[in-house]
């Protein structure tokens, strides 16, 4: 019996994908499975996963990310669920430092670490980390425009028991499905960070994240909402959940505010690089006004 699952959902992940498996394959000093979902990709995502020793590969229709973690935590035989996200890295000594906080006490339900955000190129963005206690407080009692999580998706390690206690990610949500996830998790135990930066989580300007702000927002109410709402409520609540999805391909505008967002990042660390995503922004979207005063006015 391992004591760490690990799960993780691709869609046409090829570019990247070796790397994110090495990297999981790589973890010392633990004993894991490693669960991916190949969820209906149309590039070499599945002959990669068939050919790489030491996977449960799970192949299926496109659902979407959300449908495919329920399944990949369904598949979960360990007594600890630790995800992973195609593109991102972990230190070798994630899943051990992880495994050995969450263990230390019988209350913490859920584990994260510090994140380091690097740009499409490896260009080192920002680190993310966060204080358990604070994070906790804020799923419990926090609105949307201050609401915090975890410092990324990925980085998350909880108990399979609470997980499902919890109702696990619930289908309704196609995005935000971490945070109303974790939403829940608050209400049943404490949170715990280890203070190092354990995962490394690539910024795309075209990730969901980014093309769908406005989903994300609002799932992310919705999600409140459930957390502060009686029972009688809640059908209702889930259902306009369920009712919010993607309406065709991203606009450019969209991928400029990815770019732009990029190149802010990269400005802020003293990168020069940052006026090679501002020149992108402005391809992508002519009338992106912030980009171009940016390049105007930064020598």
């Amino acid at each position: 019996m391992s004591d760490v699952s690990v799960v993780m959902s691709v869609y046409n992940g090829a570019a990247t994908l070796r790397e994110t498996l090495d990297s999981i394959l790589g973890q010392r000093d633990v004993d894991f499975e490693a669960i991916v979902i190949d969820d209906g990709s149309t590039d070499e995502t599945a002959a990669i996963l068939d050919a790489t020793p030491g996977l449960r590969v799970i192949h299926q229709q496109n659902l979407g990310l959300t449908r495919s973690l329920i399944n990949g935590c369904q598949a979960a035989r360990a007594p600890f669920i630790a995800r992973h996200d195609c593109g991102d890295r972990s230190h070798p000594d994630r899943l051990r430092k992880q495994l050995d906080l969450i263990t230390s006490r019988n209350d913490i339900v859920l584990a994260s670490c510090s994140t380091q955000v690097v740009g499409p190129e490896a260009e080192k963005l920002y680190v993310v980390s966060s204080d358990g206690d604070a994070v906790r407080q804020s799923l419990l009692h926090d609105r949307v425009d201050s609401i915090r999580g975890l410092t990324h998706h990925g980085t998350a390690m909880f108990r399979r028991d609470v997980y499902f206690d919890a109702g696990g990610y619930r289908p309704q949500f196609r995005f935000a499905q971490d945070l109303d996830l974790w939403l829940r998790m608050a209400q049943r135990g404490s949170i715990e960070f280890v203070p190092e930066v354990l995962y490394e989580a690539r910024f795309e300007p075209n990730a969901i994240s980014a093309r769908h702000r406005e989903h994300q927002v609002e799932s992310a109410r919705i999600a409140i909402a459930l957390r502060d709402s009686p029972e009688a409520e809640r059908a209702a609540l889930l259902q306009r959940a369920s009712e919010i999805a993607p309406a065709g391909k991203a606009r450019g505008t969209s991928n400029a505010d990815g770019l732009y967002f990029l190149a802010m990042a990269l400005k802020n660390a003293g990168n020069p690089r940052w006026r090679h995503y501002a020149r992108q922004a402005v391809k992508a979207n002519p009338l992106h006004l912030r980009a171009w005063v940016r390049l105007l006015t930064t020598r």
